[in-house]
């Protein structure tokens, strides 16, 4: 033993080897002597304090142990010791370097050589200390955990479970002392082959993570994200298992619901397939209840779409439910737009009407809330019913409130498509099939028609003269006609008959298995429903229609060629004077085609200018006989076809849409004779053009003609138009900006035709207009009939004293020339005085009679502007 080692007071055997046993241990081993002061300080000594001995050797004890008692420092060391004796004691030490330690002392008395000594046997327990620490950190977070953790033994017994565990599922370790976890949580709807995935799993130490429906101890289902691993040896063999469940029943609910509701919706599937699938996912997801889905439609009426599990019964009965405030669960939650709960549904006065049937299929409570949209409007109801008494839960209420967002989506989509669908298909004024919906199944009746070898009629039916009322009434009376007359349509044509609106006033039907001869009574009771009479604003209208019929196959083999024969046949109807019926026949097609090789005629015409004016002359009626003017009528002599009538070209043009452009070629030429008779020193004092209606629609009307007449160099009383009523009652803000700036341009107005239509005195006095034309056919009766005559009298009365003057068309013979002359009528025109003549012959007409010029009239100098 080396003396730099220690400092033995004496040197026997007994204490020489005392102290080379103490020097070799592993411990660190301080030795005091009986002044308590250190004798040895060996290796492992200098290593713990991180000190060398020879700064250790003859210190005090309390250079390197704290006296464990308070006051310490005031006692001698030995005193200090002598606590130290007895046991282990953990000491916090300081080491050379400033850094505190922990360690396990031991402190006994010895004696060697005959002297008493204290040995302090130290191990460093740090490590040790801070195992355990983070070992309590560890238990006390694991506790605290929202996820179930447990440990188990590789036979499956449970060996803890922290406190997440328990407020989770409701278990204590004691509830699970000598069972397995898969028996105790395991329920009417878990995954029955759980033990087994879990066995099979861990028989090649390998770990499992599944989601699985457990119940709690209260019975509750739980949907968790299971996480089990195996705790491996050195030599791999399991000695332990560590579970980790977390609660994932809410994120099941919304992630499934939304994925598997969407997928469907994005498959078009329809809506009723998708809310079947939500309901069984809940069902599949809360097992403990049924739900239904039902819609409310148009009438706020109950609709079902989906209740996968409730008996048929309780559906039927829920069907054509008017929703109120006492009308069960469904029915008051959409009547209140809130959410209704029954918790018992023997007692609660809601459920009266729907108590025996709930309670005699097991349903005790139930849980309904209203659908709504995006803007707030009730679409339908959801319903959780339950086989327990009770409120529902908040797993329940989150997954209604998941479920109340997919349904509002799916239903309003449907709603959409259904929108979209009637926009593309259905007429939006009447709801009738439109052209597109309407041929698309009329082929399918035809084909049905083909297949059985029966006979179909196809109906064009047309509402006479329609557009008057339009025109007298406004365009929301047309309408209103419109739509009585196709619920009149669909009343007559019930079951496998189809109705469409083909266009404006225009109807069209198609009759399966129906006869010529039973088409033409269907066609006569049609006639007699249409006129029946109708209401339009504080107007009462007595309607008519023409109708024309095509037979299948005879007329044709394809809707659209039958209907465009019934469309002639249709014409012919309304020819023929309207609310008729008349059938197709080849003649019909030989004129359609006339019509149509007369319409490009026409605009060939135009082009090569093959039109012509004519002149009628406009005479005084009293005094000397006097020229007041003409008027410029449009006359077409054809190459091939000859002379071809205005009552011919004119329906044509107005159906085809020349006539503004014919009324625009009128008034260019017509003008243009005026300049070429003004420069000749021709005194015609002013003609009369004829102006369509669709022309005071077009906003540079006013411009048309203010340019004509620059053009020419007339003036504005050189020029009068002529319009019809139509014009004067049309609403379009065109057309009565048009009839101002052309009145204060001192273009005059002329309404012709006067007392044909719909007269309105109203718009006489607000209109600037000029001049009344008698139709003729007041004039034409004049000598046969007494009521002419009076209505002729009443309508030059009525100019009369509006200041208007009126012109007398039609004259014919003297008598009636006499008859107007004596009434003090003060225009005349008619083949009394002369047919309407080209520009040369009017010339030559005018040398052969004293007519002189009509002067300006105090009564036409007050309407000059």
């Amino acid at each position: 033993m080396k003396a730099s080692v220690y400092a033995p007071a004496s040197a026997d055997t007994a204490f020489d080897l005392l102290f080379q046993t103490l020097e070799q241990s592993n411990d660190a081993v301080l030795v005091l002597d009986e002044r308590n002061r250190i004798v040895l300080f060996n290796t492992a000594a200098e290593k713990l304090w991180g000190v060398p001995r020879t700064q250790a050797l003859g210190q005090p004890l309390h250079h390197f142990l704290p006296c464990p008692v308070e006051g310490g420092a005031d006692l001698s060391d030995h005193a200090c010791a002598a606590h130290w004796i007895g046991g282990h004691r953990e000491v916090m030490l300081e080491r050379g370097d400033g850094r505190r330690i922990t360690a396990s002392l031991t402190m006994s008395p010895v004696e060697a050589g005959g002297r008493q000594f204290h040995t302090a046997a130290l191990r460093d327990f740090t490590d040790v200390r801070l195992q355990r620490e983070r070992m309590r950190q560890l238990s006390l977070v694991v506790d605290r955990s929202d996820n179930a953790i447990f440990v188990s033994a590789p036979n499956r017994q449970v060996l803890y479970v922290n406190s997440g565990f328990t407020r989770m599922l409701g278990y204590e370790l004691e509830d699970l002392r000598n069972r397995k976890p898969s028996e105790v949580l395991s329920g009417p709807h878990t995954e029955p082959q759980l033990g087994d995935l879990i066995e099979r799993s861990l028989a090649l130490s390998e770990g499992m993570q599944t989601e699985v429906l457990l119940y709690t101890k209260s019975g509750r289902p739980l949907w968790v994200s299971a996480a089990i691993n195996p705790v491996l040896d050195d030599d791999g063999r399991t000695i332990g298992l560590v579970s980790v469940l977390t609660d994932i029943t809410q994120t099941k609910a919304h992630q499934v619901l939304h994925h598997k509701v969407l997928d469907a919706m994005v498959r078009e599937q329809p809506v009723a397939d998708v809310m079947t699938l939500m309901c069984r996912e809940v069902e599949r997801i809360a097992p403990e209840v049924a739900v239904s889905v039902l819609a409310v439609d148009g009438d706020g009426r109950l609709r079902p779409l989906a209740a996968p599990s409730l008996p048929a019964a309780l559906v039927a009965a829920c069907d054509g439910l008017a929703i109120g405030p006492r009308v069960g669960a469904c029915g008051t939650a959409a009547w209140r737009g809130r959410p209704v709960h029954v918790p018992d549904v023997a007692t609660d006065p809601l459920m009266l009407g729907f108590r025996d049937l709930l309670l005699g299929n097991g349903l005790h409570a139930c849980f309904s809330s209203p659908i709504k949209s995006s803007s707030g409007r009730v679409l339908g109801t959801l319903c959780f019913y339950y086989r327990e008494r009770g409120e529902p839960n908040d797993l329940h209420r989150r997954i209604a409130d998941t479920c109340l967002h997919l349904c509002a989506l799916a239903m309003e989509r449907e709603q959409t498509n259904e929108r979209v669908h009637q926009l593309a298909f259905y007429d939006t004024l009447t709801g009738l099939p439109n052209r597109i919906m309407f041929s698309a199944k009329a082929e399918q009746v035809l084909a049905n028609s083909a297949q059985l070898s029966a006979q179909a009629a196809v109906l064009f039916i047309d509402v006479d003269r329609f557009k008057r009322v339009n025109e007298a009434q406004g365009h929301a009376a047309g309408d209103g006609l419109l739509r009585d007359i196709a619920a009149r349509l669909a009343e007559e044509l019930p079951g496998p008959n189809l109705i469409g609106r083909q266009a404006g006033d225009e109807f069209v039907a198609v009759l399966p298995q129906c006869s010529t001869e039973q088409a033409a009574s269907v066609a006569e009771r049609l006639l007699g429903a249409i006129a029946r009479p109708a209401t339009a604003g504080v107007m009462t209208l007595h309607p008519s229609a023409s109708i024309g019929v095509a037979i299948y196959p005879d007329d044709g083999r394809d809707i659209d060629l039958l209907l465009r024969h019934a469309d002639m046949a249709m014409y012919r109807a309304k020819s023929d004077g309207g609310g008729s019926v008349r059938f197709f026949s080849g003649d019909m097609n030989r004129v359609a085609q006339e019509r149509v090789s007369l319409e490009t005629a026409m605009r060939e015409a135009l082009l090569a200018d093959q039109f012509s004016l004519h002149y009628q002359p406009q005479i005084s009626g009293g005094g000397e006989p006097t020229l007041y003017g003409v008027e410029a009528l449009l006359r077409w002599e054809h190459p091939e076809l000859g002379t071809v009538p205005p009552s011919r070209f004119v329906p044509v043009a107005e159906e085809c849409g020349l006539i503004a452009d014919l009324s625009l070629w009128v008034l260019e030429h017509a003008c243009a004779q005026m300049a070429d008779w003004r420069g000749r020193g021709l005194r015609v004092p002013r003609v009369a053009v004829n102006v369509s209606a669709i022309n005071f629609r077009d906003p540079d009307l006013s411009l048309q003609i203010a340019s004509c007449l620059d053009a020419h160099g007339l003036h504005p009383d050189d020029l009068i138009l002529e319009i019809t009523e139509s014009v004067m009652l049309d609403p379009n803000p065109d057309v009565l900006e048009n009839i101002e700036a052309i009145y204060v341009m001192g273009v005059r107005l002329s309404l012709d035709d006067f007392g044909t239509g719909y007269s309105s005195l109203s718009h006489l006095h607000r209109l600037p207009i000029y001049e009344l034309k008698l139709d003729q056919s007041f004039v034409r009766d004049i000598d046969s009939s007494a009521i002419a005559r009076t209505l002729t009298t009443s309508v030059l009365r009525i100019g009369e004293s509006l200041s208007m003057k009126v012109v007398a068309e039609g004259v014919e013979t003297g008598a009636q020339h006499a008859f107007l002359a004596e009434q003090g009528f003060p225009v005349l025109q008619g083949y009394l005085f002369s047919a309407p003549l080209p520009a040369p012959a009017l010339e030559h007409w005018l040398g052969n009679n004293d007519y002189v010029t009509m002067p300006v009239s105090g009564d036409e100098a007050a309407h000059a502007p």
